[in-house]
């Protein structure tokens, strides 16, 4: 199968997480252009940015127009992220390869194990939102993000759930305007790094997302969302075990 084929199949897959959980599509992304376009770690981080920016604005937009997406919310998250989404993707460029890799295996066993489990219990909303609480939240998703190459979607919906206190849909769609706002940070702070965009290969990926992320949409109107996170989980921490073996290995 060539590596076309290959892109736009990942692409897609990596836009149906993104539009139906409001997250996750960039742990697929990584590993994807990582181990079926031959990206290096460092180069497949940058690239997954870029998939990740394009994707999460569109699928943005739709949840806009729907009313799920809470600007003020999410803007104080992802504000919060700024700097260290920046200091991230400038670090990035600099650590060993091996190093990216494992932490990445390690991250996405993480959010697969987070996914599995029981959805906590939403917050009320009246309860008041602890501003100091929404602001680590977000630095820590902007460190992460800027890191790692990833959107954060799979860490901010739960902290969007459970920090901030929206419903479910909510925080898919809020989240969306976080992981845009992240990955546009950190690809700036990447700009004087080492790490290209190989654009021939990434670009068929990211309009796939982008198709992907409408189909992911619908299928969440379709199939809860819990359905959904388990067999998202099982296929992450397969990811995550073969990222791993090959960073110690």
């Amino acid at each position: 199968m060539s590596a076309l084929v290959l892109g736009l199949l990942a692409g897609g897959v990596t836009g149906l997480a993104l539009g139906a959980l409001g997250g996750g599509g960039s742990m697929l992304a990584v590993p994807a252009l990582m181990y079926l376009l031959g990206l290096a770690p460092a180069e497949a981080a940058t690239a997954s940015l870029v998939v990740v920016a394009v994707t999460s604005a569109s699928a943005l937009a739709a949840h806009a127009r729907r009313g799920t997406v809470r600007w003020r919310a999410g803007a104080l998250f992802a504000v919060a992220g700024l700097v260290p989404a920046a200091l991230g993707g400038a670090l990035s460029g600099r650590l060993p390869a091996h190093l990216l890799t494992g932490a990445f295996a390690v991250i996405a066993a993480l959010a697969a194990l987070r996914m599995l489990k029981p959805s906590a219990t939403v917050r009320h909303p009246e309860v008041p939102v602890r501003r100091a609480r929404v602001v680590r939240a977000g630095a820590g998703l902007g460190a992460v993000t800027g890191v790692l190459g990833v959107g954060g979607g799979f860490l901010a919906v739960p902290a969007l759930v459970g920090v901030v206190g929206l419903r479910m849909r909510a925080a898919v769609g809020t989240s969306l305007l976080v992981i845009t706002v992240n990955a546009l940070v950190a690809l700036g702070g990447r700009a004087g790094s080492a790490a290209t965009v190989d654009w021939p290969a990434v670009g068929p990926f990211a309009a796939a997302a982008v198709l992907g992320a409408w189909d992911g949409r619908r299928l969440a109107d379709k199939v809860s969302g819990g359905t959904l996170q388990r067999i998202f989980a099982c296929a992450l921490l397969a990811v995550a075990a073969v990222m791993l073996a090959d960073a110690v290995l």
